[in-house]
């Protein structure tokens, strides 16, 4: 099966999931189809792990072409909806083990936000990780993965084409961490 077969073959599994529906307060309405939850403009849960080394430096992968939302971008954590039956904490694990390969590690959570973009409404729970080892991709989502320096994320949001939705929840992250140093000097 070629490349462009099984991603296709994924997005059709993935476009069919049961994915947790929610209102405007994160409450739970249900579940429905993601493409359906898309098509109708509905909000969704989503998923954004941040990927650390020991050294700082951030994983950034860029997304298969075959992705519904921001086919191609490059992104700044692992990530996904969040399925009917699992909590934020649950689908992080899964994704992360997914699209990266990483898994047994521990997953620290950092902010609940709602974010909204042309045909992306969620709300959404970041968490970070530590994580040395190697990184075993998920073809059928991730081109191509690398750890590089937060800084050089920060300068190449200008250049190329990242994901807003995670982003946002980088930004966030780095702003509380900000915060953070500011109150203990």
């Amino acid at each position: 099966m070629s490349q462009s077969t099984r991603e296709a073959a994924h997005r059709a599994a993935s476009d069919a999931e049961q994915i947790a529906w929610v209102d405007e307060q994160d409450n739970l309405l249900g579940a429905l189809v993601r493409s359906d939850l898309r098509e109708r403009g509905l909000i969704g849960r989503g998923t954004y792990i941040m990927l650390f080394n020991s050294a700082g430096e951030l994983c950034v992968h860029r997304r298969t072409l075959s992705k519904a939302i921001y086919p191609g971008y490059w992104d700044v954590a692992a990530g996904g909806m969040v399925q009917a039956d699992e909590s934020y904490a649950e689908s992080a694990a899964r994704e992360l083990a997914e699209e990266l390969g990483v898994s047994g590690v521990e997953l620290t959570a950092h902010d609940h936000f709602y974010f909204e973009d042309t045909g992306n409404r969620l709300w959404c729970s970041a968490f970070s990780a530590v994580w040395d080892g190697p990184l075993k991709l998920q073809p059928e989502e991730v081109l191509e993965a690398r750890f590089i320096p937060v800084e050089q994320v920060m300068r190449e949001i200008s250049e190329k084409p990242y994901c807003p939705d995670s982003l946002a929840a980088l930004k966030r992250y780095l702003k509380a961490q900000q915060s953070d140093v500011a109150k203990n000097t």
